[in-house]
């Protein structure tokens, strides 16, 4: 009788625990799949573009240098023939210790989802747009709103400065900086995105942790 009492409550919490991750993904899905601010721009003079970008998992935010703020683009190292920044927000130590999936660890991994973690933005100059990125049209108005949302996002010293990361990028054309938030399983870089795009009124997830609920969405449109 206690082995099968045993057995079934090891049962139980096997089930359990198996129920949180499913759960969470059919969550995810669900609310991926409900767009919000479905018909603004319908309305707008869309007289701006911006992009999105993935590596197949992470999404960035693309803007043409010569509309990003000036209050944020004197902040940010960038060369006089790059025509293009992109913005990410992430974890810092799977910025950092992950700069290909083939670094990726289970530790890392679980730091990151589990263990609401300090944040970074990466930050890429590019000298021509790239065919593989996706257009997103745009009013004067949701361009300054996604402008002052990626703003906020960046951590600032006594005098108002970004923080820098020295010789912590990938490349001599990205670099990171210090970020506001921390990372977990309900705030990921694609809800960073998710969300610079639902408050600067553009068609979103109504909440997403994937890439591929806002690419979809601007993918069909073009």
């Amino acid at each position: 009788m206690k082995k099968r009492n045993l057995l079934k409550r090891t049962i139980i919490s096997v089930l359990l625990l198996l129920a949180i991750p499913v759960s969470y993904f059919a969550i995810s899905i669900l609310l991926t799949f409900t767009t919000v601010n479905g018909n603004t721009a319908e309305f707008n003079n869309q007289n701006k573009t911006v992009y999105l970008s993935t590596n197949g998992v992470h999404l960035d935010i693309i803007i043409p240098k010569q509309d990003i703020d000036p209050g944020l683009l004197e902040n940010l190292i960038h060369l006089e023939r790059e025509e293009y920044i992109s913005f990410g927000w992430g974890n810092e130590n799977f910025y950092i210790n992950t700069p290909t999936w083939g670094d990726l660890t289970f530790r890392n991994a679980f730091q990151a989802m589990f263990l609401n973690g300090p944040t970074l933005m990466h930050v890429t100059r590019y000298k021509q747009k790239s065919s593989t990125w996706i257009e997103v049209r745009l009013d004067e108005t949701a361009l300054k709103k996604l402008n002052h949302y990626i703003q906020r996002s960046f951590q600032r010293d006594n005098t108002g400065s970004t923080i820098i990361l020295v010789n912590a990028g990938y490349s001599e054309h990205d670099n990171f900086y210090k970020a506001n938030g921390g990372y977990s399983c309900l705030k990921t870089c694609n809800t960073w995105v998710n969300t610079a795009f639902k408050e600067s009124g553009l068609k979103a997830s109504y909440w997403t942790p994937f890439d591929f609920g806002l690419i979809r969405k601007y993918e069909r449109s073009i």
